[in-house]
C-alpha cells in the first residue's frame, strides 16, 4: 500500500489571510454605520489569549448600538461565532469573537480608557477605506 506523502495544495486560506478577512469585515462593517477612528491592534505578540482588537468611536448609544449591531452580522457572515457581548452600556459596547474582540465607544469613553495607551506594545494594522 502506498501513501499520498504530497502535501494537499488546495487553494486553503491560511489562519491568518481567514483573520484579516474577518478583520476587514468587522472595520467596513464598523465605517458603514459611520463609526469613526477605527483601529485595529494585533495583540499576537503582546497576549497569550487575545489576537485582535478592534477599537472605534461612537457618538451615541443609538450609534453603539447600530454598529455593534452591524459588527455582529458581518462578522458572523465572514465565519466568525455568534459574539458574546458586554454591556450594554451609553458609552462602551464589548462583542468578543474569541480572539477578536470589538470595542464600541464613546469619544468621552475612548479617552478615558486610553486602550490604544494601554496596549501601546500591540502592532497597529492598517485597513484604509475602500
Amino acid at each position: 500500500m502506498t501513501l499520498n506523502t504530497k502535501p494537499n495544495t488546495a487553494a486553503k486560506p491560511s489562519a491568518r489571510q481567514l483573520d484579516q478577512s474577518q478583520l476587514r469585515a468587522i472595520v467596513d462593517a464598523a465605517r458603514e454605520r459611520r463609526a469613526e477612528d477605527v483601529r485595529v491592534l494585533d495583540l499576537s505578540d503582546v497576549s497569550s489569549t487575545l489576537e485582535y482588537f478592534v477599537i472605534c468611536t461612537a457618538t451615541a448609544g443609538l450609534q453603539l448600538n447600530a454598529v455593534q449591531e452591524n459588527v455582529r452580522i458581518k462578522a458572523m457572515e465572514a465565519g466568525l461565532m455568534r459574539p458574546s457581548v458586554e454591556g450594554p452600556s451609553e458609552r462602551w459596547l464589548l462583542l468578543s469573537f474569541g480572539s477578536i474582540v470589538v470595542h464600541i465607544m464613546t469619544k468621552e469613553a475612548r479617552e478615558y480608557y486610553d486602550l490604544e495607551g494601554l496596549w501601546s506594545d500591540a502592532r497597529t494594522m492598517e485597513f484604509p477605506e475602500e
